[in-house]
């Protein structure tokens, strides 16, 4: 009886230990909303005077004349992480996100600087969409040889972006479809972490143009 019933406890704890486990495992994937769909509590405008605003539960940036590139970014940092979101940019206006960035300098609550996965219309030609760029940081990071202009972004629609950063290792999609993997160790060693930025880009004293993102949503690595 005894033998029994210690076999019984020892089948107990291990389906214990498994449910344990199935329940780390999930708070490990569990996504967090960036974005809260009525305000913008936990981000903050840095680097320029572009207003951002909360409409329809979305977050719209809209250009001002004159003003530097402005980023909408978030109080919290992230180091590895899989980001979701949509975008959708007017024709005239170019934008990005940020991804493990920094602040520099106190202009504008300082200058935005680190990696930025590309959003802009894709034209007739197609264009550089989700390809990596160093703002403030050394300019394209993707390669030249890389560097290829795609027609994956759908222009004048919402479009759905993955970006997964891990380590060195950069990758996006757009629309799922797989755009660039990126290695960048000179990048990482300064960026390992750091803020997410929604970019509305300079456009002088055109305008005024505006984009909107949606269905903000993180998880970390």
């Amino acid at each position: 009886m005894k033998k029994i019933f210690r076999q019984l406890l020892i089948a107990l704890m291990a389906l214990g230990g498994i449910a344990l486990g199935n329940t780390q495992d999930a708070k490990k994937t569990d996504w967090l909303s960036l974005f809260n769909g009525k305000d913008l509590a936990g981000w903050e405008i840095k680097s320029g005077k572009a207003d951002y605003r909360v409409e329809d539960g979305m977050i719209v940036g809209k250009t001002e004349k004159g003003s530097p590139n402005t980023f909408l970014c978030t109080k919290n940092l992230y180091g590895d992480f899989e980001l979701e979101f949509e975008v959708n940019c007017d024709a005239d206006l170019n934008s990005g996100c940020q991804i493990r960035s920094k602040l520099k300098g106190t202009d504008f609550g300082g200058r935005v600087n680190g990696p930025q996965v590309e959003i802009e219309h894709s034209g007739s030609k197609g264009a550089e969409s989700g390809y990596i760029y160093g703002e403030a940081a050394g300019g394209w990071r993707t390669s030249k040889i890389d560097l290829k202009p795609h027609k994956h972004y759908k222009d004048g629609e919402w479009n759905h972006y993955r970006i997964v950063a891990k380590g060195p290792v950069i990758e996006t999609w757009i629309n799922g479809e797989k755009i660039t993997r990126l290695v960048d160790e000179e990048i990482y060693r300064t960026h390992p972490e750091g803020i997410i930025g929604l970019q509305v880009h300079g456009v002088g004293n055109r305008g005024p143009f505006e984009v909107r993102w949606r269905n903000l949503r993180i998880k970390t690595l």
